[in-house]
């Protein structure tokens, strides 16, 4: 149980991480990249917060209510890393010729 809590403690300070890096930066390749990040850490967040009420709570609502938790969370994940997989290449450009100048 105490993992669990751990392992959403860590994926919450890595989407505030990624969100902070993201504001900071001026690369809109880059802004991307971080934002596609900080999606899949936060599908991290809800998939296991949804996890953590199944066994703290149980019950035919908690049990509703965790699956739709997971089901976003990971719809979350899936679409953060098609977005990192996608945009990972022009944010290695834009890297890459910014470094060049």
């Amino acid at each position: 149980m105490y993992f669990l809590a751990l392992l959403i403690v860590v994926a919450f300070t890595f989407y505030i991480f990624y969100k902070i890096r993201q504001v900071r930066t001026r690369r809109p390749m880059e802004k991307k990249w971080l934002s596609a990040k900080a999606s899949i850490a936060l599908g991290l967040f809800v998939a296991l917060f949804g996890i953590n009420q199944l066994f703290l709570f149980p019950g035919t609502l908690t049990y509703f209510i965790g699956t739709l938790f997971i089901l976003l969370g990971l719809g979350s994940c899936w679409a953060g890393y098609k977005m990192y997989k996608h945009v990972l290449p022009f944010a290695q450009r834009e890297a890459k010729e910014l470094d060049n100048q």
